[in-house]
């Protein structure tokens, strides 16, 4: 008997990974810097990253209702969105504008481009620059952690980032004062977002996502090595000055949790390295030259609109295409 050859649309690998299962590996791996979170900002770290958790999730329910589409909650994606908004966000920041944060992510960034796979940049990215612009003196108001974020007495500070920024030419001495030290930076013992003080609990996540192969080590390495090649240049060869740059802000939050988001960066090798470059060099713009003392929020979303022509660029052919010439229109005598 003759065999058949089946033809179908592809694509054509399978595997057993869902998108539940993958959402819920990221969800673990934030679990090490949310913990961290709760112990220097107290309980408040909690109720913020639940607050802003109900707000992706409930406006994900509501708008598939509205929409008429089928119910998406049970990936989990609304919930990876509410927790990554969560660690951008000042432990301060009042609970109502979290929660529209949480709107702007799912309804505006989300849902009105499709859903899960079709929105074009960051959703937790694009909602925290928005509450950047509405609302700057709460997104702006970072307090020390290890202070109670419930009191009206927590105490603030700026920022190692905000700091180095008068650091000229990698100057640590300028400022060293000011600064807290490099065991201080890895464990978190300094103001910022919630979630992305303790750099060491985002290291720790970011390998378990890179162990269980949920994400590549493509864009990771190219984003935090070209900040680091840049700040060594920036700073007059400082490696204290590099150390500091690739620990403070949301550098590894954004290197290892928002970069490498599946939708919103390209699918080929070629593609995540020069995306990556991409980001790395666009934060350090921002952080050396820019008015702004951190760039990584803006990197990113700006290389995410330029995913498609990256994509365009570096994908490969199909074996056996010929490109088709295009006929010269006879000139008329």
């Amino acid at each position: 008997m003759a065999k058949r050859l089946t033809v179908s649309a592809s694509p054509h690998v399978r595997s057993n990974e869902t998108t539940t299962g993958i959402m819920l590996d990221v969800i673990l791996a934030l679990v090490p810097a949310l913990v961290m979170s709760a112990i220097y900002f107290g309980t408040r770290a909690l109720v913020l990253t639940a607050v802003t958790v109900a707000s992706c999730v409930l406006s994900e329910f509501v708008c598939r209702k509205v929409m008429k589409r089928d119910n998406t909650l049970g990936d989990l994606s609304a919930v990876v969105t509410g927790i990554i908004l969560a660690f951008n966000l000042p432990a301060t920041l009042p609970l109502w504008m979290a929660a529209i944060g949480g709107i702007i992510a799912i309804v505006v960034v989300k849902q009105m481009f499709g859903g899960i796979g079709q929105n074009f940049v960051n959703p937790a990215m694009t909602a925290r620059i928005i509450l950047m612009v509405s609302f700057p003196t709460a997104m702006a108001n970072w307090v020390v952690s290890g202070s109670d974020a419930w009191s009206a007495d927590a105490i603030t500070a700026a920022t190692p980032m905000a700091t180095l920024a008068g650091a000229q030419g990698g100057n640590i001495a300028a400022v060293s004062d000011s600064l807290p030290s490099i065991a201080e930076m890895l464990l978190g013992r300094h103001g910022g977002s919630m979630g992305e003080v303790c750099s060491i609990a985002l290291i720790c996540g970011g390998f378990y996502l890179l162990l269980r192969k949920v994400i590549s080590p493509i864009i990771p390495f190219f984003f935090i090595g070209t900040v680091a090649v840049f700040m060594f240049f920036a700073g007059g060869g400082n490696i204290e000055f590099v150390i500091y740059q690739l620990l403070g802000g949301g550098l590894m939050l954004g290197a290892f949790f928002m970069a490498t988001d599946y939708a919103t960066s390209p699918i080929t090798k070629k593609g995540k390295i020069i995306f990556a470059i991409g980001c790395g060099l666009i934060t350090s713009v921002i952080r050396i030259y820019g008015s702004l003392p951190e760039g990584v929020s803006f990197s990113i979303i700006l290389m995410n609109i330029l995913v498609p022509h990256i994509e365009n660029l570096t994908l490969s052919k199909p074996f056996g295409f010929v490109k088709e010439k295009k006929q010269k229109k006879e000139v008329e005598a």
